[in-house]
């Protein structure tokens, strides 16, 4: 059974996990198993070290030949307990694997709760700890680049996943952490649950993030029920980026790509959706993109950074000139 890589921010009441935030503990999850403090590795040399080797694929002529690894940190949304997370983290390995993804996978598991009245709780949990990510996370990751061997850091954030990478970075930035010209490599929002205003070229909570990736894929989906203004959970917030995309005067970094045809389509045609959706976990408006065959190859594709935004086969420019998510044979 294979290891699963968590990178845990909850703190530890009864030696159990609860949804309050708590420092860093570095788990090795036995698939099948939930969290547990007793997983946590107290060397953490060793559990980075342990990571390395995991995500590390093979040789990359794009890099003088040397050893290429690739990590994808996914980061979870509110009203998430551990389970979700795991059989989140779970499918999503799936899912890439079976399109040729040959690196790993890293669960950053903030402290959300089950509950979904929790919005704003969890939301402060979330900007709590979500500095964790980059200075226990990142920073630590990129300390531990070997001259023989890059390892390409990307991060997937669902939901309110997006709020904790964005303050993740700020804080960070704001906090003038050491080695402070680290970088990752794509970052991809789905169900972004921030404002699509705050992407704006020169928004002082954005700068930081775009500073510090190379790219930025952003997937909308106008039927995300979940994200829709009269939703009072949400306390109608502005526009959200995973509803109604990145603004126009996003910077280049950026890019959207619009899921509405196709998820009307998938949510529609029974068929389509046999063939296409291999699972189903959580809102299926809002959470489809995982356990999704046609996400999961856009995804891949753009964690390989091979092919320019404009040419990867599943997507295709609308009339507009606006990049779509499109079902190709």
């Amino acid at each position: 059974m294979a290891d699963q890589f968590v990178m845990c921010a909850r703190a530890v009441e009864g030696g159990v996990f609860i949804a309050e935030p708590g420092p860093s503990l570095f788990l090795i999850v036995p698939e099948g198993d939930l969290p547990s403090p007793k997983q946590a590795v107290k060397n953490t040399n060793q559990w980075f070290k342990k990571l390395r080797t995991a995500a590390t694929w093979g040789k990359d002529s794009r890099n003088g030949g040397r050893d290429r690894g690739d990590l994808l940190v996914f980061v979870h949304g509110y009203n998430n307990n551990q389970k979700t997370v795991m059989d989140r983290h779970a499918q999503l390995k799936s899912d890439l694997t079976s399109v040729g993804f040959k690196g790993e996978i890293l669960s950053f598991d903030w402290p959300s709760d089950d509950w979904a009245i929790n919005y704003l709780e969890d939301r402060h949990d979330a900007k709590k700890t979500a500095m964790q990510l980059v200075s226990d996370g990142i920073l630590a990751l990129s300390a531990r680049q070997a001259p023989d061997c890059t390892i390409n850091i990307h991060l997937l954030g669902h939901s309110t996943g997006a709020y904790v990478i964005r303050e993740a970075f700020d804080d960070a930035d704001d906090a003038r952490l050491p080695n402070n010209s680290w970088t990752v490599s794509q970052v991809a929002f789905i169900g972004g649950d921030i404002s699509s205003s705050s992407l704006t070229n020169g928004n002082s909570s954005t700068d930081s993030l775009y500073r510090h990736c190379t790219r930025l894929t952003n997937y909308s989906n106008l039927c995300d029920s979940v994200l829709k203004l009269s939703n009072a959970k949400r306390l109608g917030l502005a526009p959200r980026v995973g509803r109604v995309g990145l603004p126009a005067d996003a910077p280049t970094k950026g890019v959207n790509i619009d899921c509405t045809d196709y998820f009307r389509v998938l949510d529609s045609n029974e068929e389509i959706k046999k063939a296409d959706q291999t699972n189903v976990l959580g809102s299926f408006d809002h959470s489809w993109h995982i356990g999704n065959k046609l996400f999961a190859r856009d995804l891949f594709e753009t964690i390989k950074g091979d092919l320019d935004r404009s040419v990867i086969p599943t997507r295709v420019a609308g009339s507009d000139g606006k990049l779509k998510l499109v079902r190709t044979k």
